[in-house]
């Protein structure tokens, strides 16, 4: 039985009208659909500021991906607090509001920190992933690659075949959970002030609590990604604001209820 309760709700939080509930809901599997539904109402509503905003996203990226390698890793950390932006656009949209470009600086605005902390720790489980597949798969072909003996590493890489799918297989299995506690991270920070580690947690938590609707929701939206990609990828310009919205719809299935308690339970 789920309980509800605040964490502390800064402005953002706080003027959205949302009651935080946690533990965050299980839901039946058909929710998966209904999540893609949603996102595709949200999208409709300001269909041409979804795609500027994509955009101009992709164009930091490659701003961003002009300084070499810590440009890359900068915006990797930056990831979160611009996905809070989006969950902001999202409610707004949700409340009958616009879709502003402001609204995708709400992070840089509000828990700016604690959402960097939480890119800090994605890129922390990258890198941890990265080790165990290399640890598995044999320094020497990393080793190759980094000094930039490309014909060593193949040939290391050939005659690892099996060991570098093993790693492959390893760190697949481990980005799953990873995933899974960054995926409602920056909405639970931008919206409700929890602290980086809890909101991972929550997040991971909830991800497999509701492991058969995300399972239908990946199968459709796989789907939906393999049609974008026909017409010369222009299709992404949807696909990419779909997924946005619908995770956005997701985390207020399972995290929100409207209403703002009158007596805010201690944190």
């Amino acid at each position: 039985m789920s309980a509800t309760q605040t964490q502390g709700m800064p402005a953002a939080g706080a003027a959205s009208g949302l009651q935080l509930v946690l533990p965050g809901r299980g839901l039946a599997a058909s929710e998966g659909w209904t999540w893609i539904a949603d996102g595709w109402n949200l999208f409709t509503r300001a269909p041409l500021m979804w795609i500027v905003a994509i955009l101009l996203v992709f164009v930091a990226a490659i701003v961003f991906g002009l300084i070499p390698f810590i440009g890359s890793i900068a915006f990797q950390i930056i990831n979160p607090v611009i996905g809070a932006g989006f969950v902001v656009a999202c409610r707004s949209l949700e409340r009958g509001g616009e879709f502003e470009l402001e609204h995708l600086f709400a992070g840089f605005k509000t828990q700016f920190g604690n959402l960097v902390i939480v890119g800090l720790l994605l890129i922390a489980g990258y890198i941890l992933i990265f080790v165990v597949f290399a640890a598995i798969a044999g320094f020497s072909i990393l080793g190759a690659v980094l000094a930039g003996h490309s014909q060593d590493a193949v040939h290391a890489a050939m005659a690892s075949v099996m060991t570098i799918l093993l790693g492959t297989l390893v760190a697949l299995a481990l980005w799953v959970p990873l995933l899974a506690a960054y995926w409602f991270a920056p909405a639970l920070v931008v919206m409700h002030g929890m602290s980086p580690v809890a909101a991972m947690k929550e997040s991971f938590f909830a991800c497999f609590r509701n492991f058969v609707p995300f399972l239908v929701y990946g199968i459709v939206m796989t789907v939906f990604a393999v049609l974008a990609v026909i017409p010369f990828g222009l299709g992404m310009l949807v696909w990419i604001p779909l997924a946005i919205a619908s995770t956005y719809a997701s985390y207020r299935a399972i995290f929100t209820e409207e209403g703002v308690p009158t007596q805010p339970a201690a944190t």
